[in-house]
Formats: structure tokens, sequence, C-alpha cells
């Protein structure tokens, strides 16, 4: 009996010194679908339940454009930003969508041959689109361009691009990785995994690969070798991915969880640098809350938005 209560205590202590946001802004008090952040979190792309597609300054705490992704009742279930803050992508289960940031006009707006499930743009507006009968689209607007990729056998979960559009990496369900040539649509790398791969991550420079599988396996990957760099070293039996992104010159890997984890690795060694967790709401549905993009802000700041419309701020401790 008293070993359980120790464990109990032990538990709650952790919880109790669990580190909190330096800042909290309720960005959206509405249900949100999907949200991303600019690289360096200048920016915020929601989708919103009733509400339409906001872009947000986050530097001036100002929406900059509210855009309508397509008919009523289909907003976007997934959002990108390019690098250079000069797209915006959305994307819903038929449908996506490119804007232009500068001055929020519509670049375009495409059917799509089925539900689409993950989106990522790249600076010059091309746009990678995960679908979930196991293809992936790779479309260029300014060139009319449009190429269909057919490595996959089931749901591609996760899709990513470098930041000019070369590369694209893809996840999906048959429990394959695949780095590809965006402009011809020829693989490059083919990584299988042991589990299902549910998040993928690109750098901007195309370099290196993180892959997140549906268990407790999550490497990093340097795609010039075409072999792991590191893998995340994760002590529990299963941790799912809902965001991935490289900062910092590609030293640290800043990922969030469904189960409302920020967390900061080492790409060298796979080393947990920091981690917390976001807040819940007291108006949310439920209890829980989904991260759904982190950034940093500045070197030593990490910014995170969640299911529950709150935009956070943490401090990375100096390592």
């Amino acid at each position: 009996m008293k070993k359980i209560f120790t464990l109990i205590f032990c538990a709650l202590l952790i919880t109790a010194c669990q580190p909190k946001a330096i800042q909290t802004h309720q960005l959206i008090t509405e249900p949100i679908y999907d949200a991303s952040l600019s690289e360096h979190g200048e920016l915020a792309l929601v989708s919103t339940a009733n509400s339409g597609l906001q872009l947000w300054d986050l530097k001036t705490n100002q929406q900059r454009f509210t855009w309508i992704h397509n008919e009523a009742n289909n907003s976007a279930v997934d959002t990108s930003i390019s690098p250079n803050l000069a797209f915006a992508a959305s994307l819903s289960r038929n449908t996506v969508a490119l804007w232009n940031i500068a001055d929020g006009s519509s670049q375009g707006w495409w059917s799509l041959p089925s539900s689409g499930q993950s989106v990522a743009v790249a600076n010059n507006g091309a746009l990678l689109i995960g679908l979930n009968d196991g293809s992936v689209m790779s479309l260029r607007p300014n060139s009319s361009s449009l190429i269909k990729f057919l490595g996959h056998t089931e749901k591609v979960n996760s899709v990513s691009l470098s930041a000019d559009g070369r590369l694209a990496l893809t996840g999906s369900n048959d429990r394959h990785a695949i780095l590809w040539n965006a402009a011809t649509g020829q693989p490059i790398h083919d990584w299988l995994q042991n589990s299902r791969v549910i998040s993928v991550a690109l750098n901007q420079a195309g370099t290196l690969s993180f892959i997140g599988g549906s268990t407790n396996i999550a490497k990093i990957i340097d795609n010039n070798q075409g072999e792991p760099l590191s893998q995340l070293k994760i002590f529990r039996r299963k941790m799912n991915f809902s965001t991935a992104r490289f900062s910092n010159h590609d030293t640290l890997l800043l990922t969030g969880t469904p189960a409302r984890e920020v967390i900061v690795w080492s790409v060298e060694t796979g080393k947990k640098i920091a981690n917390w967790q976001v807040q819940r709401t007291k108006r949310a549905q439920i209890k829980g809350a989904v991260v759904y993009s982190v950034a940093n802000s500045d070197p030593n700041q990490i910014i995170s938005i969640s299911s529950n419309g709150l935009v956070e701020t943490w401090s990375v401790p100096i390592h």
C-alpha cells in the first residue's frame, strides 16, 4: 500500500511541476479543425468551424484575411504556410486551395480525385497533397504541371516539401515513407517502417527527414546517405506525432502530439531536451487538446497552437 501511495504521490508531483507557458493567448474561441504556424511563428493559419479560414499576424494580434475555402460545410482539414511567407494552402476532403499572403488573393482552387488527407506548400507555390487512395499529387500552379505519385498502396497520412519544392516526403498506412523528386515523381529513397507512418517532415534544405510511426519508433534520416542519423528516445509503448518541424539550423526537432504535448528533441542524439503540455480550456467540449503546429519564435522560445484555440509560448532551456 505504501508503494502504491508513493507512485501516486510521484505522479502528482510530476504533474504539479509541469512548467507553464510564459505567455498564453486565446486566439480562437470556436472549434478549429486545423492550424499552421509560419516558420518563426509570425503568422497563424486557422481553419475554424464557423468563421472560415483565418490568417492571423501574431506579432500584432491582428487578423489579416478571412478566406472561404469552398462550399458550405467543406471546411479545411489541413493547412500549410510556405517558409518564405508568400503562400498559404488549405485542404478539404474534396478540394485544395492556394492563397497569396501578400494581398490575400486566391491563386487557384482544384478538385481532388480522392479524399484529401495532408497538404504542403513550397516557396514557389508548389503544392503536395496526400490522398486517401494512396496516391500523391504534386501540383505546380505556375507551370500548370500536375504529377501523380503512385508508390503507396494505402492512405497517405502526411506530406512535406523542401522549401524550394524540389523534394517531397510522404508517409502512409502501408508503413512506407518515400522521398521523391517532386518534379518527376521518381522515388529517391523508400524506407519501410515497423508500423503505419503517421507524421513526416523535411527540413527546408531537404537534407533531413523525420519519420514518425504509430508506435514508439520515430527516426531522423540523412537524406544524402539514406540512413538514420538518430532515433528519438521514446520510453513508452506508444507516441504519435501530430506535427513536427526542424529548427535552429537543424539542430532541434520540434514536435506536437494529440495528447497536449510539445516536445523539443536533439537532432543529433534523439534525446529529449524539453517538454510541456498545452493548457485545457474551460469551454472545451473535449478535455484533451491536439497540438496542431509548433515553431521557433526566436532561438530560445517555442510557440504552439492547439485545437483549443490557444497560442502558447515556451522558454527553451539552454543546452
